[in-house]
């Protein structure tokens, strides 16, 4: 029997960098929103960092698995 885990990861590879890329401009445009002509959205520059670490460590933990479960030869 297929583990689930196993397949989804495995099966579905896009996920896990479509979610480093979107953790990734979320770094972006935090960073963009630090910038001193940008002082009134900085809280907003705050909570995307935080979202944007979020799904790095979903991406991280996607591969974590990915080695984990990889199928032995």
């Amino acid at each position: 029997m297929i583990h689930p885990v196993r397949t989804l990861v495995h099966d579905f590879r896009w996920i896990h960098i479509a979610v480093g890329v979107a953790g990734n401009m979320l770094f972006v445009l935090g960073s963009i929103l630090f910038l001193p002509s940008m002082q009134a959205w900085q809280t907003l520059g705050v909570w995307m960092f935080i979202a944007g670490s979020a799904l790095m460590l979903v991406g991280a933990l996607g591969e974590l698995l990915k080695q984990v479960l990889k199928p032995r030869l």
